[in-house]
């Protein structure tokens, strides 16, 4: 005797197109991660800001036995070439001298726009300094300007920056006239 079957148990004969479906399928899934990653860094990739030093000069300037002092004034312009917003903070401007500071100013923090321009300008005076044998009567000093920040990509994801520009500035040390400047 043969024993009838029971509907719920019976075999399929398409148990391998389910399983074709599902890789299928998974694949599918993966292969449109894999773009939209793509696109994600490529379309929202973090970059640092981008600084130019427009111009440099010597407001005031002194120089008496061997020593100067003056007021130092930087041009700046951040471009932020992000999409999203760039928050800076602990941002400074140094001038040196002979491999040691003589001036330090600090930025005070702010937000650049995605894609915009922020010009800066920073004024401070440098105290008295003795000048080493000047070549020519020229002097040179180091302005270094950085930025730190953070950009905030999709809300979630934060790039932390940090740019700096360096600029070689020549001076005359009898009048304090800029002659030129090398960033």
């Amino acid at each position: 005797m043969e024993k009838p079957q029971d509907p719920l148990r019976q075999r399929h004969g398409g148990g391998g197109t389910i399983i074709a479906s599902c890789a299928l399928a998974a694949g599918f899934i993966i292969l449109v991660s894999v773009v939209l990653t793509v696109v994600f860094f490529v379309l929202f990739r973090p970059r640092d800001p981008e600084i130019h030093i427009s111009a440099i000069n010597l407001p005031q300037f002194a120089s008496v036995n061997g020593t100067a002092s003056f007021y130092f004034a930087q041009y700046a312009a951040v471009r932020n070439p992000n999409r999203a917003a760039l928050s800076h903070y602990d941002s400074s401007l140094q001038v040196l001298y002979a491999g040691g500071q003589i001036g330090f100013m600090y930025i005070p923090a702010g937000e650049i726009a995605g894609g915009q321009t922020v010009y800066m300008s920073a004024s401070f005076p440098i105290k008295s300094f003795p000048l080493v044998a000047a070549t020519g009567g020229i002097v040179e000093v180091q302005s270094r300007m950085r930025m730190k920040g953070r950009v905030r990509v999709l809300i979630y994801f934060t790039h932390h920056i940090d740019a700096a520009s360096e600029c070689h500035v020549g001076f005359s040390s009898t009048d304090g006239s800029v002659l030129g400047y090398r960033c």
